[in-house]
Protein backbone atom coordinates (compact mmCIF):
# COMPACT_ATOMS: atom_id res chain seq x y z
CA UNK A 1 0.00 0.00 0.00
CA UNK A 2 2.84 1.98 0.64
CA UNK A 3 4.03 1.64 -2.69
CA UNK A 4 0.81 2.68 -4.74
CA UNK A 5 0.31 6.18 -2.15
CA UNK A 6 3.57 7.54 -3.20
CA UNK A 7 3.21 8.17 -6.79
CA UNK A 8 -0.46 9.48 -5.74
CA UNK A 9 0.86 11.66 -3.21
CA UNK A 10 3.21 13.13 -6.06
CA UNK A 11 -0.10 13.87 -8.34
CA UNK A 12 -1.34 15.20 -5.79
CA UNK A 13 1.45 17.42 -4.67
CA UNK A 14 2.45 18.85 -8.56
CA UNK A 15 -1.11 19.59 -9.12
CA UNK A 16 -1.35 21.66 -6.03
CA UNK A 17 1.77 23.50 -7.02
CA UNK A 18 1.21 23.84 -10.26
CA UNK A 19 -2.33 25.46 -9.77
CA UNK A 20 -0.44 27.93 -7.11
CA UNK A 21 1.88 28.86 -9.91
CA UNK A 22 -0.95 29.54 -12.15
CA UNK A 23 -2.94 31.38 -9.79
CA UNK A 24 0.29 34.05 -8.75
CA UNK A 25 0.85 35.61 -12.25
CA UNK A 26 1.07 39.07 -11.69
CA UNK A 27 -2.32 40.08 -13.53
CA UNK A 28 -5.75 38.51 -13.19
CA UNK A 29 -6.40 37.58 -17.15
CA UNK A 30 -10.14 39.79 -16.62
CA UNK A 31 -9.21 43.29 -14.67
CA UNK A 32 -10.14 46.52 -15.26
CA UNK A 33 -12.57 45.68 -17.96
CA UNK A 34 -16.87 46.74 -17.96
CA UNK A 35 -18.86 43.88 -17.45
CA UNK A 36 -20.87 44.58 -20.74
CA UNK A 37 -17.55 43.86 -22.14
CA UNK A 38 -17.10 40.34 -20.82
CA UNK A 39 -18.23 38.60 -23.93
CA UNK A 40 -16.06 41.01 -25.78
CA UNK A 41 -13.35 39.40 -24.38
CA UNK A 42 -14.23 35.64 -24.11
CA UNK A 43 -13.31 34.65 -27.26
CA UNK A 44 -9.66 33.22 -27.89
CA UNK A 45 -8.94 35.88 -31.17
CA UNK A 46 -9.98 39.36 -30.09
CA UNK A 47 -10.09 42.69 -32.23
CA UNK A 48 -8.46 46.29 -31.12
CA UNK A 49 -11.93 48.25 -30.78
CA UNK A 50 -10.16 50.47 -33.06
CA UNK A 51 -9.98 48.14 -35.70
CA UNK A 52 -6.18 48.32 -35.75
CA UNK A 53 -5.57 44.72 -34.91
CA UNK A 54 -6.22 41.74 -33.60
CA UNK A 55 -4.47 39.83 -30.47
CA UNK A 56 -5.26 36.00 -28.85
CA UNK A 57 -6.49 35.88 -25.56
CA UNK A 58 -3.11 35.00 -24.01
CA UNK A 59 -1.75 38.33 -24.68
CA UNK A 60 -4.87 40.07 -22.78
CA UNK A 61 -3.35 41.82 -19.36
CA UNK A 62 0.33 40.82 -20.15
CA UNK A 63 1.90 44.12 -19.36
CA UNK A 64 2.51 44.59 -23.10
CA UNK A 65 0.55 47.22 -24.76
CA UNK A 66 -0.53 45.85 -28.83
CA UNK A 67 -3.00 48.25 -29.13
CA UNK A 68 -2.85 51.62 -29.26
CA UNK A 69 -6.08 52.25 -28.41
CA UNK A 70 -5.17 50.17 -25.16
CA UNK A 71 -8.28 47.22 -25.44
CA UNK A 72 -5.87 44.63 -24.99
CA UNK A 73 -4.47 45.69 -21.29
CA UNK A 74 -7.85 46.51 -18.94
CA UNK A 75 -6.07 45.69 -16.04
CA UNK A 76 -2.69 46.77 -16.24
CA UNK A 77 -1.04 50.44 -17.14
CA UNK A 78 1.45 49.25 -20.30
CA UNK A 79 -0.68 51.42 -23.18
CA UNK A 80 -1.01 55.18 -22.56
CA UNK A 81 -4.44 55.62 -23.95
CA UNK A 82 -5.97 52.77 -21.59
CA UNK A 83 -8.98 52.86 -19.15
CA UNK A 84 -9.45 50.74 -16.20
CA UNK A 85 -13.09 50.12 -14.94
CA UNK A 86 -13.55 49.98 -11.34
CA UNK A 87 -16.55 48.20 -10.39
CA UNK A 88 -16.86 49.67 -7.12
CA UNK A 89 -19.79 47.56 -5.63
CA UNK A 90 -21.44 49.13 -3.17
CA UNK A 91 -20.92 52.59 -4.69
CA UNK A 92 -20.30 54.48 -8.38
CA UNK A 93 -18.50 52.29 -10.81
CA UNK A 94 -15.75 54.71 -12.82
CA UNK A 95 -13.25 54.65 -15.61
CA UNK A 96 -9.47 55.47 -14.20
CA UNK A 97 -6.64 56.73 -16.55
CA UNK A 98 -4.47 52.99 -16.80
CA UNK A 99 -1.64 54.93 -15.77
CA UNK A 100 -3.52 54.57 -12.17
CA UNK A 101 -3.02 50.92 -12.33
CA UNK A 102 -0.13 49.76 -9.27
CA UNK A 103 0.84 53.70 -8.69
CA UNK A 104 0.87 53.16 -4.57
CA UNK A 105 -2.58 55.62 -4.35
CA UNK A 106 -5.74 53.57 -4.20
CA UNK A 107 -8.08 55.24 -7.08
CA UNK A 108 -10.82 52.52 -6.96
CA UNK A 109 -12.90 53.08 -3.38
CA UNK A 110 -12.69 49.24 -3.74
CA UNK A 111 -8.90 48.97 -4.43
CA UNK A 112 -9.38 46.73 -7.37
CA UNK A 113 -6.44 49.22 -9.09
CA UNK A 114 -4.07 48.33 -6.12
CA UNK A 115 -3.78 44.45 -6.89
CA UNK A 116 0.01 44.12 -7.25
CA UNK A 117 0.28 43.88 -2.98
CA UNK A 118 2.31 46.80 -2.49
CA UNK A 119 -0.73 49.08 -0.94
CA UNK A 120 -3.14 47.82 0.59
CA UNK A 121 -6.63 49.50 0.21
CA UNK A 122 -9.29 49.43 2.39
CA UNK A 123 -12.92 48.97 0.33
CA UNK A 124 -14.58 52.57 1.44
CA UNK A 125 -17.44 51.71 -1.15
CA UNK A 126 -20.16 51.25 1.31
CA UNK A 127 -19.42 53.84 2.98
CA UNK A 128 -19.75 56.58 0.92
CA UNK A 129 -16.56 55.73 -1.57
CA UNK A 130 -14.04 57.51 -3.76
CA UNK A 131 -11.81 58.04 -0.96
CA UNK A 132 -8.15 58.27 -2.22
CA UNK A 133 -5.42 56.96 -0.06
CA UNK A 134 -2.01 57.59 -0.89
CA UNK A 135 0.62 55.60 0.81
CA UNK A 136 2.96 57.90 2.25
CA UNK A 137 6.03 55.72 4.13
CA UNK A 138 3.15 53.51 5.36
CA UNK A 139 0.72 56.51 6.57
CA UNK A 140 -2.44 56.73 4.79
CA UNK A 141 -4.15 60.50 3.78
CA UNK A 142 -7.75 60.81 3.08
CA UNK A 143 -7.87 63.96 0.34
CA UNK A 144 -11.67 64.28 -0.35
CA UNK A 145 -12.92 65.57 2.82
CA UNK A 146 -16.03 67.08 1.41
CA UNK A 147 -17.30 63.01 0.90
CA UNK A 148 -16.44 62.57 4.47
CA UNK A 149 -18.63 65.51 5.24
CA UNK A 150 -21.43 67.00 2.81
CA UNK A 151 -21.75 70.14 5.41
CA UNK A 152 -20.71 71.51 8.75
CA UNK A 153 -22.20 71.78 11.67
CA UNK A 154 -24.19 75.42 10.47
CA UNK A 155 -25.48 73.52 7.63
CA UNK A 156 -23.20 75.32 5.23
CA UNK A 157 -21.60 73.13 2.25
CA UNK A 158 -17.52 72.55 2.86
CA UNK A 159 -17.60 74.08 -0.68
CA UNK A 160 -19.62 77.26 0.14
CA UNK A 161 -17.25 77.73 3.54
CA UNK A 162 -13.84 77.63 1.60
CA UNK A 163 -15.13 80.32 -0.90
CA UNK A 164 -16.19 82.19 2.32
CA UNK A 165 -12.72 82.02 3.99
CA UNK A 166 -11.04 82.67 0.83
CA UNK A 167 -12.67 86.34 0.50
CA UNK A 168 -11.67 86.84 3.83
CA UNK A 169 -8.33 85.88 3.43
CA UNK A 170 -8.41 88.41 0.27
CA UNK A 171 -10.02 91.46 2.23
CA UNK A 172 -7.84 90.93 5.17
CA UNK A 173 -4.90 92.13 3.33
CA UNK A 174 -6.49 95.22 3.12
CA UNK A 175 -6.86 95.91 6.67
CA UNK A 176 -3.06 95.24 8.01
CA UNK A 177 -2.14 98.80 7.25
CA UNK A 178 -4.79 99.51 9.86
CA UNK A 179 -3.25 100.12 13.59
CA UNK A 180 -6.50 99.77 15.19
CA UNK A 181 -8.10 96.73 14.17
CA UNK A 182 -7.31 93.53 15.20
CA UNK A 183 -8.08 90.95 12.72
CA UNK A 184 -9.82 87.70 13.84
CA UNK A 185 -11.41 85.46 11.35
CA UNK A 186 -13.70 83.55 12.92
CA UNK A 187 -16.25 82.78 10.63
CA UNK A 188 -15.47 85.55 8.28
CA UNK A 189 -16.08 88.35 10.98
CA UNK A 190 -13.54 91.41 11.66
CA UNK A 191 -13.75 92.13 15.36
CA UNK A 192 -12.29 96.05 16.38
CA UNK A 193 -10.39 96.22 19.41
Amino acid sequence: MGATLSPLLCICLSLAMSSSFVHSSSVPPLLGFHPLDEKYYASEVIKCKDGSKVFTRDRLNDNFCDCVDGTDEPGTSACPAGKFYCRNLGSTPQFIFSSRVNDGICDCCDGSDEYDGTIHCPSTCIMGGNFVYKSDHGTSKVSDLSNIYGETKSGMSLDDLIEKLRAVQWFSGYFNDVPDVKEEVTIGIIQYE
